[in-house]
């Protein structure tokens, strides 16, 4: 049995939040599955990304500025009846109910946790994948 291959966007501001996201998701999250990660540092890139790849899930910085990625999951959900599945990275669980609002798929908390991290990413392939 071959590998899946997922292509996992990552967006923030902050290349070095991109680097913790990438390191926590790891290139292999779970057996069967191989991740390739496309980086976006702002609204437009993601905009581009989403509708120039097929891109598997999107990993949103929520405390990025200007764009948090609640605002962008959103948008993204309410653009595009085939949107990929978000998941957003908060700083505060309190926020949750925000991501919940914007029909959020799934949420972490930084700092992020890698075995949660990977679950929650591999999760959401698995859940979201192809037919």
């Amino acid at each position: 049995m071959s590998d899946r291959e997922c292509t996992v966007l990552l967006y923030s501001d902050d290349p070095q939040v991109r680097d913790r996201m990438r390191l926590a998701v790891g290139t292999r999250p779970a057996p069967g599955l191989l991740i390739e990660f496309v980086e976006a540092a702002t609204y437009a890139e993601v905009v581009r990304l989403v509708d120039d790849y097929e891109i598997d899930l999107l990993l949103l910085d929520g405390e990025a500025t200007p764009g948090g990625g609640i605002g962008i999951a959103r948008q993204i959900k309410d653009d595009r009846a085939d949107a990929p599945p978000t998941c957003v990275v908060i700083a505060r669980t309190a926020d949750r109910w925000l991501a919940a609002y914007a029909e959020v798929d799934a949420t972490l908390v930084h700092p992020l946790d890698p075995v949660t991290t990977g679950n929650t990413v591999a999760e959401l392939l698995r859940t979201h994948a192809p037919a």
